[in-house]
């Protein structure tokens, strides 16, 4: 049956959402139909919404969540009605290049830098006042009810609280891995994060759980540094607070650089920033940040010849489904702490209230 839900339609760029009536097609073959219970807002769905990340409109954004099984189309093994699950806006369809390597997390099947916004077979599942509504990165979270591939979705402990390992669904799971699975942070490390958002947070803890230490935190917002030193950052500098540039400053505090840096923002600056931050011969750094459409980057590639590492990161380098449910566990066995990124609770229809409190830093 179709069902008929609200969700927060975004029908062109830089717009506030509208919430709608729509209508949710049930899921075809190998599709699975979820009742959105928790949902949380990130940097990359308001890039989505400046035009940093192109995405065709209207659309229904929104990527961290976690849900119910709802129903199933045809085919469908791993997830029934009434499981607990989330859906995963990197799939992993277990048959392509980068799936069947064991380096590989970032499937082909993903929507991500594509922007079909669109099903496998080229179709929508919801409508809004009589038009095709567009997905966003295969997940559509902005809704009380959204439909997915089976490829993209983790079934996951039935005692999680959902409202809680949203989380994992994105930001958390981005950071963490960033630091434990892509940079492969060493003991006794030192590392910068710039950017002490959500995913940044939890690079710091990522880094803190691989024995880093020293963590030097970096934003340009001083009110985050608190919860930073909270998660294990040893250190917080805010860039304006020098005249000099940001980077010279942490080779100064580390006597030649830091082994480790993360971009956690998606600014091209501080991503050449971070870059220049790390040891000449051995450092890393490690792109988490979404980086803007259009926009290049001019480095002197002296900065790599000497050694140095520049990597990204998409999901933390988790292969999705496979890391998803281990990473609930690990959270339902007190491994890690999710409280402290859980800034504010909103009920469903301050979507918006949500998106100013991210851009004003809150």
């Amino acid at each position: 049956q179709v069902i008929k839900c609200k969700a927060a339609v975004l029908w062109e760029a830089n717009k506030p959402f509208s919430i709608e009536e729509v209508e949710v097609a049930p899921p075809k073959e190998h599709e699975v139909r979820i009742k959105i219970m928790a949902t949380g807002i990130c940097r990359s769905d308001d890039h989505a919404i400046t035009g940093a990340l192109v995405v065709p409109f209207p659309i229904i954004l929104g990527h961290e969540a976690a849900g119910v099984v709802e129903s199933v189309g045809q085919g469908v093994t791993s997830v029934k009605p009434g499981d607990k699950v989330i859906p995963l806006f990197v799939p992993q369809c277990g048959e392509c290049k980068s799936c069947l390597n064991t380096n590989g997390n970032l499937c082909s099947k993903t929507d991500l830098g594509t922007s079909g916004g669109l099903m496998a077979d080229g179709t929508t599942r919801f409508t809004c006042k009589g038009k095709a509504v567009h997905h966003f990165i295969g997940t559509s979270t902005f809704t009380e009810y959204t439909v997915v591939h089976e490829t993209a979705v983790a079934k996951i402990d039935s005692d999680a609280p959902l409202e809680k390992v949203c989380l994992i669904g994105c930001g958390f799971s981005t950071g963490y891995g960033a630091a434990l699975q892509t940079a492969k942070v060493q003991p006794g490390s030192t590392c910068a994060v710039f950017g002490l958002g959500g995913v940044g947070l939890s690079v710091v803890m990522g880094c803190k759980a691989a024995g880093a230490s020293r963590i030097i935190a970096v934003d340009i917002n001083s009110d985050k540094f608190a919860k930073a030193k909270e998660l294990g950052a040893t250190d917080c500098i805010n860039p304006k607070d020098f005249k000099k540039p940001i980077h010279e400053v942490l080779m100064e505090m580390t006597g030649g650089g830091v082994d480790y840096s993360f971009e956690v923002i998606g600014r091209t600056d501080t991503m050449t920033a971070a870059l220049a931050c790390c040891h000449f011969n051995y450092g890393v750094s490690v792109i988490v940040g979404v980086p803007p459409a259009a926009q290049n980057i001019t480095f002197d590639p002296m900065l790599l010849f000497t050694g140095r590492s520049w990597k990204g990161s998409v999901f933390g380098g988790w292969k999705s489904k496979d890391a998803v449910p281990k990473l609930v566990a690990d959270y339902m066995k007190k491994k890690f702490v999710l409280d402290p990124l859980i800034t504010h609770t909103l009920p469903w229809a301050k979507i918006n209230e949500g998106f100013d409190l991210l851009r004003t830093g809150k």
